[in-house]
């Protein structure tokens, strides 16, 4: 009954292709196009990222510039570091502590706590985010946000490399 209840594991997508080399994917300049998902499934947010992206050996910066559909503008800039064997570090601006994640076949999950503010408060809320390759050009994101093993949301995400 337990294992009916537990969820998918980055081992399970080994055999899928594309292979996902995120070092060759998020290295140029990407358009992201993006929804925020209520509780209830709403749409509360729409937004676009531009990402420039660049590699030096196993180290990366991902500089991402937030459009939301309210003309709020928001950077976050990764610095992230290869560590071998399909696992990668990162860390950012309002990334509390250190996101940690791996590769395997075409999907990508890793896991973070995000410095939220809303208002006038900052919540500290944890991502449980999966991606996965579908071309070289196209990579679908959906990241599940929560607070205290609670699902406060759901940010869908489409990246489009530009240039290939």
């Amino acid at each position: 009954m337990l294992a009916g209840c537990a969820g998918p594991e980055i081992t399970d997508y080994a055999k899928e292709t594309p292979l996902l080399d995120l070092r060759q994917y998020f290295n140029g300049t990407l358009d992201a196009y993006g929804v925020f998902l209520d509780r209830s499934g709403k749409v509360a947010r729409r937004f676009t990222v531009v990402m420039n992206c660049s590699w030096n050996g196993a180290d990366g910066v991902l500089d991402e510039d937030f459009v939301y559909s309210d003309g709020e503008k928001q950077k976050r800039v990764w610095r992230m570091k290869y560590l071998g064997e399909g696992r990668y570090s990162g860390t950012a601006g309002d990334v509390i502590g250190t996101a940690l994640g791996q590769t395997s076949g075409n999907a990508f999950r890793w896991g973070y706590t995000l410095s939220l503010p809303v208002g006038d408060k900052v919540y500290e809320v944890q991502f449980d985010d999966w991606m996965y390759l579908m071309d070289d050009r196209v990579m679908l994101n959906k990241a599940v946000m929560s607070k205290f093993g609670i699902t406060l949301g759901e940010v869908q995400l489409t990246f489009v490399k530009r240039g290939v």
